[in-house]
């Protein structure tokens, strides 16, 4: 560097001040692979420290920073190197920065600018590999203006070639994506099915039963019950490249549906990267989260292009299952049913509320009912409805028979077929699980016989892995046996033959030997939803939508909690009164009610003790059985009950919830008798 470089009109860029403070080599480059692959650029950057020792600083005064290796400059975030500079600066003790040019300390105007107002306010110094910039002279401030504008424009013009180049090569369906296991890109870049048979079948082998049984999760029980492992191809580490075999887990799984790769068809799109998340203050993970984006927003789908395990409309028809399949339903999506699960309500998942359209909850305590808290868990309204399960899936399932019987089902080749080829399927699996141990046996075989004996360190861990394989050999060759030993009989009895010919009227009796998610399973393979509505107090409508299109609706009767929240309340009791006065005796009012359309709270009947309580309730009582007076200062328990406006059973019901001294009985009918006290009436309130 020359003296008229460092000085323009007089005034010397590096004087004494600077000298005195600490000068900073920043060093940086953008991926882990130029920090591997590019020593040059390490070297060309290291040497700027040369440049500050010919200007004036000693050697223990420079400091080269390396933490931003493999970062990219395009943000600040997460480079620890680039805030310690800023840090340095702002405290005054940093007298030049080095940068080989300005593109390694910022490709980001916003981050370059900030550096140079803390740069002028403290007096600091820019060095590159073109000179020494003073930022208190308006040219120098201009010039790293311009250089950093361009550092940034250079690297958007990086970016749209690169997105350019791969929107081609994407468009003729040529674009060199990461595999699934299964699937291997030989060197020509030509896909092939994986060439171990094992592998393939494992694959086939998920795809196959997640067809027949709709659940990842029930896939994973499937191979876990009969120990199959999934194979997994390493794509870093010691093991890179090369067939894991794990144990199944439902990730695994998951990963296997829903890779489009494995119908065949190449995308892009399905799950780029979150844009906000660089410019989070606080990141959870170290890679940037993935984004899953929906089918109609995918970028690019080119069908055909890999082979194929599965056809594209089986790949979409396991898709509309995953969704199906959701529990966390939303009000708009009322076409989900949910997975078939535990518990013995069978339309969890398939019912609807009549009022506000949403998925009722199943809740089963202390029996099975169906909730709907949307409007309440909302806006604070009452539940929407509250009902009994089995009263609903009794009319449901019924309605499900008689829909089954015109139809005449002759399954029994179908599960015969399905039960062979199963069974084929893991009779492979076990297969490929011997050839593979014994492979692995005989290599290790072979490597611990051509070392050199003489070489006894590696002779005796070559001996153990063989030992080790051997043993695998032998307890793979050994379940393999006691599989086979209890293999399943595929022939049916008679009788079964005939309950599967003739299945439309032989399942109502065979229906409650079924589990619960048979159960289930079968109604959803008629119906697609379930529609409640509360007509009145004690009458639901039941609106059934089959697979068709069609709907069927069913009244139901429910049973009301008090005789009084009856509709016809009212109109019962003065009909009760009129028949009352006509002298007709309790189980003639009973009959005549009954026949009139009347019915108790939680019967569809009236007894003749029934019509007892109401005649009673309100004071109607037979010539020849006059009422019980209660002493004074005491009431009867129907006086307790007209008070509170409950029921006498109710309040003989909660009897012990008031205070012994308080209760007695009556000296000639031995009634019970409650003191007329307002504490009393106080106790039993809040259980209401």
């Amino acid at each position: 560097m020359t003296t008229s470089e460092l000085t323009i009109n007089g005034h010397t860029k590096v004087t004494p001040h600077h000298t005195q403070r600490v000068a900073y080599v920043y060093i940086r480059q953008s991926s882990p692979g130029q920090v591997l692959h590019h020593k040059e650029s390490q070297i060309n950057q290291a040497r700027m420290a040369d440049y500050a020792t010919a200007l004036g600083w000693t050697t223990d005064q420079i400091r080269i920073l390396t933490s931003d290796q493999g970062l990219t400059g395009a943000t600040s975030q997460g480079r620890d190197g680039f805030h310690e500079l800023i840090s340095e600066v702002t405290l005054g003790q940093v007298g030049i920065i080095f940068g080989y040019e300005v593109s390694r300390l910022a490709r980001n105007n916003a981050d370059w600018h900030r550096l140079l107002e803390i740069a002028a306010v403290f007096d600091t110094l820019i060095g590159d590999c073109d000179g020494i910039y003073d930022l208190s002279l308006f040219n120098d401030r201009l010039l790293l203006g311009l250089k950093g504008t361009m550092s940034e424009a250079e690297l958007h013009l990086l970016r749209i070639r690169l997105d350019e180049g791969r929107a081609r090569q994407l468009e003729r369906g040529e674009y060199r994506q990461g595999l699934p296991t299964g699937l291997v890109r030989l060197a020509d870049g030509s896909v092939v099915k994986d060439p171990n048979d094992q592998v393939r079948h494992a694959i086939e082998l998920v795809l196959d039963q997640f067809a027949q049984l709709g659940s990842c999760r029930r896939v994973v029980a499937y191979l876990n019950e009969h120990a199959i492992d999934l194979p997994r191809r390493q794509m870093w580490g010691p093991e890179q490249g090369q067939v894991v075999w794990k144990p199944a887990a439902l990730s695994a799984v998951y990963a296997i549906v829903t890779n489009p790769a494995y119908a065949g068809a190449l995308v892009f799109g399905r799950r780029p990267v979150d844009p906000h998340w660089r410019y989070r203050e606080t990141k959870t993970t170290a890679q940037a989260p993935r984004i899953f984006k929906p089918l109609e927003e995918w970028e690019i789908i080119h069908q055909d292009v890999y082979p194929a395990y599965i056809s594209w409309d089986t790949w979409l028809a396991n898709q509309a299952q995953l969704r199906q399949n959701r529990t966390r339903f939303r009000a708009a999506t009322t076409t989900v049913q949910g997975a078939a699960r535990e518990g013995s309500g069978l339309l969890q998942g398939l019912v609807l509320c009549g009022q506000c359209g949403h998925h009722l909850s199943t809740i089963y305590k202390p029996e099975p009912r169906y909730v709907c808290q949307n409007l309440a868990r909302r806006f604070g309204h009452p539940a929407c409805l509250f009902v009994n399960g089995p009263r609903v899936d009794q009319v449901v399932v019924q309605a499900f028979f008689e829909v089954l019987q015109p139809a005449q089902l002759d399954v029994l080749e179908t599960v015969l077929k399905d039960q062979t080829a199963e069974q084929a399927d893991l009779l492979q699996q076990w297969t490929d699980q011997v050839k593979r141990a014994q492979y692995e046996a005989h290599l290790a075989a072979r490597q611990y016989h051509a070392v050199d004996p003489d070489n006894r360190l590696v002779a005796a861990e070559l001996e153990r892995r063989w030992e080790s394989r051997l043993r695998q050999l032998q307890e793979v060759e050994a379940a393999y046996a006691h599989y086979q030993q209890h293999l399943p009989s595929l022939t049916l009895s008679p009788e079964l033959c005939d309950q599967f010919r003739h299945i439309a009227q032989t399942l109502p009796t065979l229906w409650n030997s079924l589990q619960s998610q048979q159960q289930k399973d079968l109604l959803r393979s008629l119906i697609a939803s379930v529609v409640l509505t509360r007509l009145a107090a004690d009458k639901l409508e039941v609106k059934i939508v089959w697979v068709s299109g069609h709907f069927s609706t069913l009244p139901l009767r429910l049973p009301t909690r008090h005789n009084r929240h009856l509709p016809n309340y009212d109109q019962m009791m003065t009909r009760l009164e009129q028949l009352w006065l006509q002298d007709f005796s309790d189980a003639e009012i009973a009959a005549q009610l009954m026949a009139e359309g009347f019915h108790s709270a939680r019967s569809a009947g009236l007894s003749a003790a029934t019509i007892k309580g109401f005649r009673h309730l309100h004071g109607w009582y037979r010539p020849n059985h006059p009422p019980v007076v209660a002493p004074d200062g005491y009431l009867k328990l129907t006086e307790v009950a007209a008070r509170l406006e409950v029921s006498f059973g109710w309040v003989y019901y909660h009897l012990e919830q008031i205070d012994p001294q308080y209760v007695t009985r009556h000296p000639q009918y031995n009634t019970i008798l409650v003191r007329d006290d307002p504490t009393v009436l106080d106790v039993l309130r809040p259980f209401i």
